[in-house]
């Protein structure tokens, strides 16, 4: 039962990695949608420094982020903007926005808990930055959830 758990959130795990680096890939390149979709499907993302990764990314949960940032991307950049303190989300690294991106259409559309949801992508932060940036992530993240879950924040 616990190795089957942790497959389970192994397979979440690679799935947010894979739509934070398809949507990094998006930014950079202009790929598309289905584009990103055929590389994930093919087992070209999520990649790591060695190549791809072993654990199998759960697929509803990629599709659930990739689309929800594309096609809510004014929405989610607004949720994001309105707690980056003086910051304007364009001056962020490319990397940092696909991460919070991710992170607050998980916060919106799943009902994953909110502290997990946070970790995640701070793990995930900590895998492309070594300064400042997981706290960034965290700090905004957090805020985001405030916003977005209300009713799950303990005072």
């Amino acid at each position: 039962m616990r190795e089957r758990a942790a497959k389970e959130r192994s397979g979440r795990r690679a799935a947010r990695l894979a739509a934070v680096q398809g949507l990094y890939q998006m930014e950079v390149s202009g790929a598309s949608t289905g584009e990103v979709a055929e590389d994930f499907r093919a087992g070209r993302l999520p990649r790591g420094d060695s190549g791809p990764f072993e654990e199998e990314p759960e697929p509803e949960l990629f599709k659930t982020l990739l689309d929800g940032a594309v096609e809510r991307q004014e929405a989610v950049d607004r949720a994001i903007a309105a707690r980056l303190k003086g910051w304007k989300l364009e001056r962020i690294d490319s990397v940092a926005r696909a991460i919070l991106r991710a992170g607050v259409v998980e916060l919106e559309q799943t009902r994953t808990p909110t502290p997990i949801v946070i970790d995640e992508y701070v793990e995930i932060a900590k895998a492309f930055f070594d300064g400042p940036e997981p706290g960034f992530v965290n700090a905004a993240l957090d805020a985001c959830a405030k916003d977005l879950r209300p009713d799950t924040i303990e005072p």
